[in-house]
C-alpha cells in the first residue's frame, strides 16, 4: 500500500485525484487527523467556521479506522455506517448535498478525505445557522455545534435551551473538550487558526 491506492480488485472506478491529500492508513493506530491540517484550514476558511472546531471534531471522530477499504468492508457488515474521516451518516450528507448543491455522492466521503472534511465543515456551518444566538451558559457555541454534529440539529437546539444531554452525548462532549486544546495546538504549530 505504499502508493496509497484505494482501488478494490474488480472495481470499475479509479481512486479520485485528492490533490496530494493522502488516504488514511490501513493500520488504524497510524491515523492522525493532524495529517489533514491544510484541508481543515481550507474548508474552515471557505465555510466560515472555526478551524479548531473542525479539527477537534476530526479528533473525536478518529475512534475507528478510516481507510477506504476498511470502510467498504464495514459498510458490507453494517450498511448504515458513517463514512469518511469525519464519520458522516448518509441522511446528514444528503441534507448537506442538497443545501450546497454538491455533485459528489455519499460514497465519495470514504475515498476522498479532503471532500469529507469539506462536507463536515459545511454541515457545521448549517448547524451554526440554526443555533440560536442566545443559549445556556454551560456550553460554548462550539460545544453546542459539536453536540449537534453528533446528535443532530434538533437535539442541539434542545441542549441550547438547557435540556440535559444523555450519556452518549455527554461522552462526546467530554472527548470534544479533551481534544480541543490538542487541535488548537496542531493548528497553531502549523500556522493555522489560533484558538478562538
Amino acid at each position: 500500500m505504499a502508493d496509497g491506492s484505494t482501488t478494490v480488485p474488480g472495481s470499475r472506478t479509479a481512486p479520485p485525484d485528492r490533490g496530494g491529500v493522502p488516504a488514511p492508513p490501513l493500520r488504524p493506530g497510524h491515523y492522525d487527523p493532524a495529517d489533514y491540517t491544510a484541508c481543515v484550514v481550507g474548508s474552515a476558511g471557505e465555510t466560515g467556521v472555526s478551524s479548531v472546531l473542525v479539527m477537534t471534531v476530526l479528533h473525536v471522530e478518529a475512534y475507528k479506522p478510516h481507510h477506504p477499504l476498511l470502510e467498504r468492508l464495514w459498510q458490507w457488515w453494517k450498511p448504515g455506517a458513517s463514512f469518511g474521516v469525519a464519520n458522516m451518516h448518509r441522511a446528514t450528507f444528503e441534507r448537506v448535498r442538497r443545501t450546497h448543491g454538491l455533485a459528489e455522492r455519499w460514497q465519495d466521503l470514504r475515498d476522498d478525505p479532503a471532500f469529507a472534511i469539506r462536507a463536515a465543515a459545511l454541515h457545521l456551518k448549517d448547524l451554526d445557522r440554526s443555533l440560536p444566538r442566545r443559549h445556556v451558559r454551560r456550553y460554548s457555541r462550539e460545544e453546542l455545534l459539536a453536540l449537534g454534529y453528533n446528535t443532530g440539529e434538533r437535539n442541539m437546539r434542545a441542549f441550547a435551551r438547557g435540556v440535559p444531554p444523555g450519556p452518549m452525548a455527554r461522552s462526546y462532549l467530554r472527548r470534544f473538550r479533551a481534544y480541543r486544546h490538542r487541535a488548537a495546538r496542531i493548528l497553531a504549530d502549523d500556522g493555522g487558526q489560533s484558538p478562538s
